[in-house]
C-alpha cells in the first residue's frame, strides 16, 4: 500500500523532507480490529509537532494521521461491530485500556495505558490502516468523507473544550486563535447554547474575517481589547501570551480552556509577567483539555449532522501532505486541510 512515512525529525520545510512515500505492506487486523481502507485523513497541527520533534513518536519509522474515514475491507477474528463497506472514522484515540479508575469513570483520554493514533501506531496517511472495532466510530450518511475528517480531531476536542467552558445560553465565548477547531466550535456554540455570542481573536486578518462570516460578533487581534468581557474563553494556540491576553478578558468566575497538546517554549518568559489582581483573582480558571474519548467522537459526528455542521475544507492528494502541513505551519488557514486518498 502507498504511505506517507516518518522517519526521523526534522523542519517540515527542510531540503530533506521527514515525511517519505512509501509502498508497505498491506496491514492484517487482528483479533477484535478491522481493517479501513482510507478515504481521507484530516492533517492537524499536532502532526507537526511530531515531525519535528516537540512531540516525538515513542518509535520510527511511523505513519501519522489521526482524522482518518474510510469504509471497512475486512474483519479480525471476533470483530462483529461493523461489516465490510460500512464506512467508520477514527480519531486520536486508538486505545485505553479500559480498566483503570480513569477509564471507568468515563475519561479514558486520561488513561495512562492511552495510545494515540499516528504516533503511537500507525495512522491515516496511508491506504489502509487496522483498528479496534471498539474505537472507531460509525460517520453518519449526511456527511462526506472529506466533511467529516476534521471532526474526528479539530472537531471533537473543539467539542470537548466546549463541554469544559460550563457556558450558558446567551454567555459570551472567546475563542483565541481561528484555525481548524475554532471554525467548529464556533457553530457547533451558536447551536448548543441560544444566544450565544462570540468573540474571536487572530493574528490573521483572513481568519478575523471568516470567524465574521461564521457569525462571530466580534473579530480582532490577540492583544486588542474585545468591547465586553466573556464568561469563558478557548484557546487553540501554541503560544503562551495569548493565554494572559485571555485571562484579561474574562468576566469573574470566567473559564479558560486550553485546548493544546503543547505550547511554545520560546515565550515562556511571558508567564513571569502574570498580573494576579487583573488576570488571575475573583475565582477565574485555568484548565487545559487532553485527547478525547471516543464519546466526544460519536457526539461531535451526530451532532455536525444535526446542525448541520459543514466544515470548510481544502484538499491535498495523499502525496502532498508535506505541503499540506508547510501551509499549516505557515498560517495558511481556513477551516481545514485534509488529504484525499481519491483525489488524481
Amino acid at each position: 500500500m502507498k504511505a506517507m512515512v516518518l522517519s526521523r525529525i526534522a523542519a517540515i520545510e527542510g531540503a530533506a523532507a521527514p515525511l517519505e512515500p512509501m509502498d508497505l505492506p498491506e496491514p492484517e487486523p487482528a483479533s477484535g480490529e478491522i481493517l479501513v481502507e482510507i478515504a481521507a485523513c484530516g492533517v492537524c497541527h499536532t502532526e507537526l509537532d511530531e515531525i519535528e520533534g516537540r512531540t516525538p513518536p515513542p518509535r520510527f519509522p511511523v505513519v501519522p494521521g489521526h482524522q482518518v474515514v474510510g469504509r471497512v475491507v475486512a474483519c479480525g477474528a471476533g470483530a462483529v461491530r461493523f461489516q465490510p463497506g460500512q464506512r467508520v472514522g477514527v480519531g486520536w484515540i486508538h486505545s485505553a485500556c479500559g480498566v483503570c479508575p480513569l477509564c471507568r469513570s468515563g475519561r479514558e483520554n486520561l488513561c495512562p495505558a492511552f495510545r494515540a493514533t499516528g504516533r503511537d501506531v500507525d495512522g491515516g496517511y496511508a491506504e489502509l490502516m487496522r483498528v479496534g472495532e471498539d474505537f472507531a466510530a460509525p460517520v453518519p450518511d449526511s456527511l462526506s468523507d472529506l466533511q467529516a475528517a476534521p471532526l474526528l480531531c479539530a472537531g471533537a476536542i473543539g467539542y470537548r473544550s466546549l463541554q469544559l467552558c460550563n457556558l450558558r445560553p446567551g454567555q459570551r465565548l472567546g475563542l483565541m486563535g481561528f484555525g481548524a477547531s475554532a471554525h467548529l466550535v464556533l457553530p457547533m456554540a451558536l447551536h448548543l447554547y441560544p444566544d450565544c455570542r462570540i468573540f474571536a481573536f487572530s493574528r490573521s486578518a483572513g481568519e478575523r474575517a471568516f470567524a465574521r462570516e461564521l457569525g462571530a460578533e466580534w473579530s480582532g487581534g490577540i492583544e486588542e481589547q474585545p468591547p465586553e468581557r466573556m464568561e469563558a474563553i478557548i484557546d487553540t494556540t501554541p503560544a503562551w501570551s495569548p493565554v494572559l491576553a485571555a485571562l484579561r478578558h474574562l468576566e469573574p468566575g470566567g473559564r479558560l480552556v486550553v485546548n493544546a497538546i503543547r505550547k511554545e517554549d520560546g515565550d515562556r518568559s511571558t508567564l513571569a509577567s502574570l498580573d494576579y489582581p487583573t488576570q488571575l483573582w475573583l475565582e477565574k480558571e485555568v484548565k487545559s483539555v487532553a485527547n478525547v474519548t471516543r464519546a466526544d467522537i460519536e457526539a461531535t459526528l451526530l451532532l455536525a449532522a444535526a446542525i448541520p455542521l459543514r466544515p470548510e475544507v481544502t484538499a491535498f492528494r495523499l502525496e502532498d501532505a508535506t505541503r499540506a502541513l508547510v501551509e499549516l505551519k505557515q498560517r495558511k488557514i481556513r477551516g481545514a486541510k485534509v488529504l484525499d486518498l481519491a483525489r488524481p
